[in-house]
């Protein structure tokens, strides 16, 4: 029987309501979350405003809950896209072995190589801000280091009885890899994914914070904080909520991930 943790159970209960409110959040204010109100410009936390407004007047609340969804979003897309992208290259690398392998991972050496700052700011150049550019410019190299990590996997897999037994019977290549490789390397797969999650959130309030991510009206939560920081002294209101949320929902997915890596490991498993 697994046995969970305690800290890992409150992790994923304070996960589990960060995402509730993240979905309901921004419909139970009385404000929209780009509604601008001059008059109510930065508004203590009260009655009005619970968690107060902002330099426009705009409504903390619901934009801080708004602004996890954007950020919840591109950091579960980003994880999903690099998984698939990652398991097809490194499996496929992996399993034909040889040139084919060489070639592949070569190709990703260089991708890797390319600086990551200036790879989002000639996306932003090219394409303009927006969510779809932070997706493109998170995806184009965040996938290598899942692929690295299936193909050590099923590098040590192809070699079993079972899938030299598959090749006897006149079992196809793509049949083998996703009913046979892939299938039984998903525990260190489901366990990178758990990690990348976080790091595609952080990543992408870096890019927000330095105005290279999501634009106004839209907003995430890294954009607020950089809002906040410029008022920290005389409005911290503005800077303290944003940052809890997303303090919060980082430890607690890092928390997920180190416990979903430890419980599909062999070698930690049994600790």
């Amino acid at each position: 029987m697994l046995k969970y943790k305690f800290t890992a159970v409150l992790a994923l209960w304070s996960f589990i309501a960060i995402l509730f409110m993240a979905i309901i959040g921004p419909w139970i204010s009385s404000y929209n979350y780009s509604e601008i109100h001059l008059e109510l410009k930065n508004t203590p936390p009260g009655a009005q405003f619970w968690f107060g407004s902002d330099e426009l007047g705009r409504d903390i609340f619901s934009r801080v809950w708004w602004g996890a969804r954007v950020s919840l979003f591109i950091g579960f897309a980003a994880a999903l896209i690099d998984t698939i992208l990652g398991v097809l290259w490194g499996s496929i690398a992996a399993y034909y072995g040889g040139k084919i392998d060489e070639f592949m991972m070569r190709c990703a050496d260089v991708l890797y190589a390319v600086p990551y700052t200036l790879v989002v700011i000639l996306l932003t150049v090219i394409r303009g801000t927006g969510i779809q550019t932070i997706l493109i410019a998170m995806t184009l190299t965040g996938w290598i280091s899942m692929a690295r990590i299936c193909r050590s996997q099923i590098l040590q897999i192809k070699q079993l009885d079972y899938i030299l037994a598959a090749h006897t019977i006149g079992a196809s290549s793509s049949r083998i890899v996703l009913r046979h490789l892939i299938p039984n390397a998903i525990g260190p797969i489901i366990a990178t994914m758990t990690l990348t999650i976080p790091s595609a959130i952080f990543t992408e309030s870096f890019l927000s914070f330095l105005g290279l991510g999501v634009q106004a009206p839209a907003t995430s939560l890294g954009s607020m904080i950089s809002d906040g920081v410029g008022a920290m002294r005389y409005y911290p209101w503005r800077l303290l909520f944003p940052s809890f949320a997303i303090t919060m929902t980082m430890i607690s997915l890092n928390i997920l991930g180190n416990h979903f890596r430890d419980l599909l490991d062999p070698r930690v498993k049994n600790r």
